[in-house]
């Protein structure tokens, strides 16, 4: 009968470790939607400011911005599993349309406020799918 109590008082303590882990989780989706509202900060600025002042304005305020989100992830305790494939494909794509805007909105489409917007939503797009889907999962 022991051996019943002892399995009863272990499943139970795994049920209520699932339980904290599933209500911390959500911190990943807090921090994807952050990150993609920065970008609409972001991209418009980089597409639109010129000059070396504007450079080191938008360069500082990007690594402070940066930094804060990091200090935050480093202090959250739980990380759920497969965490790290999906950070990396989010995170990827991100990079991807980053660098593919920037690339165009320097080079094809110099000064344009209408393509800095939907540069800014292309770049936010997958952080806001993460997010959406992470937050999904959680529930």
């Amino acid at each position: 009968m022991r051996e019943c109590g002892d399995a009863k008082e272990a499943l139970g303590r795994a049920a209520g470790l699932e339980q904290q882990v599933r209500a911390q989780s959500g911190w990943y989706a807090r921090y994807l939607w952050v990150f993609a509202a920065w970008q609409l900060i972001l991209v418009p600025a980089c597409l639109l400011l010129h000059g070396p002042t504007a450079s080191i304005a938008v360069s500082v305020t990007n690594v402070i911005m940066v930094m804060g989100l990091s200090a935050y992830v480093a202090r959250q305790r739980v990380v759920r599993r497969g965490f790290g494939v999906k950070h990396g494909v989010v995170m990827a794509s991100w990079g991807v349309l980053y660098g593919l805007t920037l690339a165009l909105g320097n080079t094809a489409f110099t000064d344009s406020p209408a393509f800095a917007a939907v540069a800014a939503a292309a770049c936010a797009l997958p952080l806001v799918t993460g997010a959406w889907l992470e937050r999904k999962q959680v529930a």
